[in-house]
């Protein structure tokens, strides 16, 4: 495979090392450079027809020099070494201090376990099986329920090929698929209308358009309508909170999981700056951010400045006991890494990034949960939300739920607003179910860059949180 990607970007070996020269012949700690490929094919559906087909190219590479805590990036469209020695001539400018340095390191390829399924070819699902799987679908939900008024689907592939080497030596390459699917639904009764979207992404390549995804994405369509007409609106004020399993693991990235990057604790900025080893919650929670669950959208063999995949507990047993570290961030702390140092594409510099982040199972039961409550809410499908990183502070748009009475779920709830503090809800968290998922949406996680990732967790009870609802 190395061979192959040599022709890919038309460098050598001897290149990569002249490349890593130039970048820290100005002075510099450590410098990298970042190749990639990348491919992706878009169906669109709309009105029964699959109508718009894009097919996107992405090619370049980025050098990045880093300084005394100063980091120079500069990226080129071409691998050719006139415009690659401009850009590495670049960021050892942004990075430059006094006395050179060269690389001494050996070229070592490192060895990378593979968390990603098998990638097919175009051939073995090319775009016309596509065209039909989305049809197929579309069709099953027309006929599934005529209270359906419009359908749009949407199916994405892209392949992601990336070689790197940094001034440590250390270099290799990596194939990264992903392919999602994704439809909405906007049905109407009655005078009322309202939409549900489901959707569903993998590291996988054509061998994610199987049978079984697409009965799930119309089963969960079609189960959904009736209980969203339902739905109403509840009174709103201080109530008791039981999170659903899996999708509700978005409040714990949004809200919980970017104050441990530990970008925002080495500036300060987290809360969680000065925690460190200290409890922090009910020893009954423990949360990881993981890269090696197989297929999963987060997942990744190998970040994006060389750092295998791996699994971080941010959380042990209510202990705070690690951050989300790059490069910069492990060498400030004088740990290692942990493998979060990621990237939107070859033209940003690498940040600390979630990958899967989840909460782990606890021991109560669901139903103990639920039926622990005498008033609140059971909420399991959020949308989108707001917080704010340094106090922790959220608000966060919930599609869907149901009212939790003396013990009993009742009517379905939809269009609130759930309003709390991050750390504060960790705390209040009083049980956490053994029933923990991951949920497999197209999440997107923005920050100046965005990435692909996956959230998760148990049913876990929320002592208080702030409903906002009817008045």
């Amino acid at each position: 495979m190395m061979n192959h990607f040599f022709e890919l970007f038309k460098i050598t070996k001897e290149q990569l090392i002249l490349l890593m020269e130039e970048a820290l012949a100005s002075g510099g700690d450590y410098a990298d450079i970042f190749c990639e490929y990348s491919t992706q094919e878009v169906l669109t559906l709309r009105d029964g027809e699959v109508n718009t087909i894009r097919n996107d190219i992405d090619f370049g590479a980025g050098i990045r020099v880093i300084r005394d805590g100063r980091t120079g990036y500069a990226y080129s469209e071409s691998t050719d070494m006139k415009h690659l020695r401009a850009a590495a001539q670049a960021a050892a400018r942004i990075a430059e201090s006094t006395a050179g340095e060269r690389i001494t390191a050996p070229f070592t390829p490192l060895k990378l376990a593979n968390y990603y399924s098998k990638t097919y070819t175009a051939a073995d699902f090319d775009v016309f099986s596509k065209k039909g799987y989305l049809k197929e679908i579309h069709q099953r939900l027309s006929d599934g329920d005529n209270r359906i008024v419009q359908i749009v689907g949407q199916s994405s592939s892209s392949l992601s090929k990336i070689m790197f080497f940094n001034s440590l030596g250390e270099f290799y390459c990596d194939e990264r698929p992903l392919t999602s699917v994704t439809f909405s639904a906007i049905f109407s009764q009655n005078g009322v209308t309202d939409n549900y979207t489901c959707s569903k992404s993998f590291r996988m390549g054509n061998e994610m358009f199987t049978p079984t995804l697409a009965d799930e994405i119309v089963n969960e369509i079609l189960e959904a309508i009736p209980t969203v007409l339902e739905a109403v609106r509840p009174q709103g004020g201080e109530m008791m909170v039981v999170m659903g399993a899996g999708g509700s693991g978005i409040l714990l990235h949004e809200a919980i999981g970017h104050a441990f990057e530990a970008d925002f604790n080495r500036k300060g900025i987290s809360i969680f700056s000065d925690k460190m080893g200290e409890k922090i919650c009910s020893e009954s929670i423990s949360i990881a951010d993981d890269a090696t669950i197989s297929a999963n959208r987060g997942s990744l063999n190998v970040d994006d400045e060389g750092v295998p995949g791996q699994k971080t507990m941010l959380i042990t047993e209510g202990i705070l006991t690690s951050y989300l570290h790059d490069r910069i961030s492990a060498r400030h702390y004088k740990v290692a890494p942990t493998g979060n140092g990621r990237r939107e594409s070859f033209r940003f510099e690498p940040i600390p990034r979630m990958r899967a982040t989840y909460m782990e199972n606890g021991s109560a039961s669901t139903e103990d949960i639920i039926s622990s409550v005498r008033k609140g809410i059971y909420v399991d499908k959020f949308r989108n939300g707001q917080v704010q990183i340094g106090a922790g502070d959220f608000t966060f748009f919930v599609k869907s739920g149901r009212m939790i009475e003396n013990g009993r779920l009742t009517h379905p709830i939809k269009d609130i607003n759930v309003i709390g503090n991050g750390p504060r809800a960790l705390a209040d968290i009083l049980e956490v179910a053994s029933d923990g998922r991951m949920e497999d949406g197209t999440w997107t996680c923005g920050k100046g860059q965005q990435c692909p990732v996956s959230c998760g967790m148990p049913t876990v009870l929320v002592k208080s949180l702030t409903v906002g609802g009817s008045n």
